[in-house]
């Protein structure tokens, strides 16, 4: 590490973090006063302190070569599945899942942590693997590698969180040059899954009746024989691939396969689904549903933003925050508030430093000589771009409820100094982007 190689920092990506940051702490200072002026949270104290942490250890991580991580992020990678393992059975239990570990009133999310420490790792096995022919065998561990903290963060349960994994995941095998076949079979499969899910909520709670076309998700039995049914094409599809070597055997396989999963794993999670999971997707489809109980977020946050209108109400005059109408507003939904202050205005200026910040990851991953760097960029770039995308939409209602924060912006430390890291990985690569 030298501070001599400081003015090399891409600084429009670190003061774009800096800048959201500092929107995230008058708004969550916003989102603590009552509508008769009083301050009523202590938390924007609490997010200084993280936000001048988490500047340091960006710069920190920075001046530091991130080649030496290459190394150490197999150890990185176990210890924090070990910690999210512990996470799970002797966690703080927060809002029905136990995803803190700490003592006393300081505790951390080990989850937001995992993120970067799987990109660091499968970056490094991308990037050892890279001279392997064998698109397929480097895509499946790339799976089990994403995967493994995936499967202990949803035992929490934390859904949301899990769902940030997956554009890593395809992001990251996308820019190491594994066929687009694999890519895409996982990307089908999920989008058919959540469709598949949703289509007997819609049918049940949105069009109030029952529909004969929707039977093969809705009736168990012709769920199952239409499981075994695709299962033996599948099967057949393979034997007859293998025997006469017919591309049309092969993309019956991959696309019998792709509908045998996907209705397992939808049938699946209509029987798992938590209750409030399932009214997160209700409300979704149709927030007036239940425009008291689950869609009183979505209804609340779209009335914000819709009357801050184009130049906003004005710093501390927001009504829907200030007379409590919005919950969980200095984490979910601080953008709802932010918008009804600052308008649309406002939420153009955020929209703008996301975009700064991913379209300067994608231009770092494309400049730097190092695969390892590259991977990384790529997948930090899949991160931001997908927490914004989520969070926002949520806000909007156009998205799904997931719990998922808006990075440098909401509430919590764990967020904020996972994000900082980031993007001090990112001004490292960048440091060093033609070395070899």
């Amino acid at each position: 590490m030298t501070l001599k190689r400081i003015g090399e920092i891409d600084f429009s990506l670190l003061f774009a973090s800096i800048i959201l940051t500092i929107f995230g702490i008058l708004f969550i200072y916003s989102s603590g006063v009552t509508s008769l002026g009083v301050s009523v949270s202590n938390e924007h104290i609490k997010q200084i302190t993280w936000a001048v942490a988490g500047v340091l250890i960006a710069l920190i991580v920075a001046l530091t070569d991130y080649r030496r991580l290459y190394d150490w992020s197999l150890y990185l990678y176990i210890f924090f599945i070990v910690l999210l393992i512990y996470t799970r059975f002797f966690g703080k239990l927060v809002n029905g899942a136990r995803a803190w570990v700490g003592i006393g009133s300081f505790g951390i999310q080990p989850s937001e942590f995992a993120k970067i420490t799987t990109i660091l790792f499968l970056a490094r096995y991308l990037d050892q693997s890279s001279r392997s022919h064998n698109s397929f065998f480097r895509f499946l561990v790339s799976c089990l590698i994403v995967f493994a903290p995936v499967l202990v963060i949803l035992a929490q349960p934390d859904l949301g969180t899990t769902l940030v994994f997956i554009p890593i995941l395809l992001i990251m095998t996308y820019i190491a040059g594994l066929s687009l076949r694999y890519v895409s079979y996982l990307a089908l499969i999920i989008l058919l899954t959540g469709i598949l899910t949703i289509l007997p909520l819609w049918e049940t709670y949105i069009m109030g009746g029952r529909f004969p076309s929707l039977l093969f998700i809705t009736n168990s039995k012709v769920v199952l024989f239409l499981l075994f049914s695709f299962l033996l094409t599948t099967l057949i599809s393979i034997f007859g691939f293998n025997r006469y070597k017919k591309n049309y055997f092969y993309w019956l396989a991959y696309g019998f396969s792709i509908g045998t999963i996907s209705l397992l794993f939808s049938f699946a999670a209509q029987h798992v689904l938590k209750e409030y999971q399932v009214m997160r997707l209700i409300v979704f489809l149709n927030p007036n549903i239940d425009a008291r109980g689950s869609g009183w977020n979505i209804i609340q946050s779209i009335t914000a933003i819709g009357s801050g209108g184009f130049f906003g109400k004005g710093y501390l005059q927001g009504t829907q925050s200030h007379y409590r109408f919005l919950p969980e507003q200095s984490t979910d939904f601080i953008f709802s508030i932010f918008s009804e202050e600052w308008g649309f205005i406002g939420g153009i200026i955020v929209f703008s430093l996301f975009l700064l910040i991913c379209l300067r990851l994608i231009r770092i991953m494309k400049t730097t000589s190092d695969p390892f760097g590259a991977y990384i960029a790529a997948g930090l770039s899949a991160l931001y771009s997908f927490h914004f995308i989520i969070n926002v939409g949520m806000t909007m209602g156009i998205m799904p409820i997931t719990g998922i924060p808006l990075l440098f912006m909401s509430y919590g430390g764990s967020s904020l100094l996972a994000s900082m890291i980031g993007i001090g990985l990112a001004c490292s690569i960048y440091v060093r982007r033609y070395e070899h």
